[in-house]
């Protein structure tokens, strides 16, 4: 019994130490509270990002791609934390939804999303994280039937 519970003890104490930390870690990581609701619209129409998104509730331009709209905000189950968002936005690719690879066929590490990289500032991305997380409300998941 109490090498069990020291093996326990022993795996879940790896398990915390491996979680924490790193270059790919979620924690820590903090965008100032400074962001703009306004400015982040501003700067999704100036950077074209209604080309290709539409944005649940909210007056925009039409998107002027041809095809299927990759539709952000709304009721959402959890919540998108400003990592993702960023993540989304420099590196789209990261979790390119498999409907849309299936859907425009493309491979899995492609994204049509132009390269912000170069192009969008630290003040753009705040102001934007800030629009889109007013965007989304966090609704209880349906029943399910079990």
């Amino acid at each position: 019994m109490k090498r069990s519970l020291a093996c326990f003890v022993a795996v879940l104490a790896f398990g915390m130490l491996a979680g924490c930390g790193g270059r790919h870690s979620a924690a820590g990581f903090r965008l100032p509270e400074n962001g703009d609701v306004e400015r982040g619209k501003a700067a999704f129409v100036e950077l074209k990002c209604t080309s290709c998104h539409t944005v649940a509730g909210v007056d925009l331009p039409p998107p002027t791609m041809v095809g299927l709209r990759i539709p952000l905000g709304g009721e959402v189950y959890e919540a998108r934390t400003d990592g993702y968002l960023v993540t989304s936005m420099i590196h789209p690719s990261h979790r390119l939804a498999y409907i849309f690879r299936a859907v425009r066929r493309e491979p899995e590490d492609q994204s049509h999303m132009p390269d912000y990289t170069r192009s969008m500032t630290v003040r753009q991305m705040v102001d934007l994280v800030a629009f889109l997380q007013s965007t989304y409300e966090i609704v209880d998941p349906p029943p399910t039937m079990y």
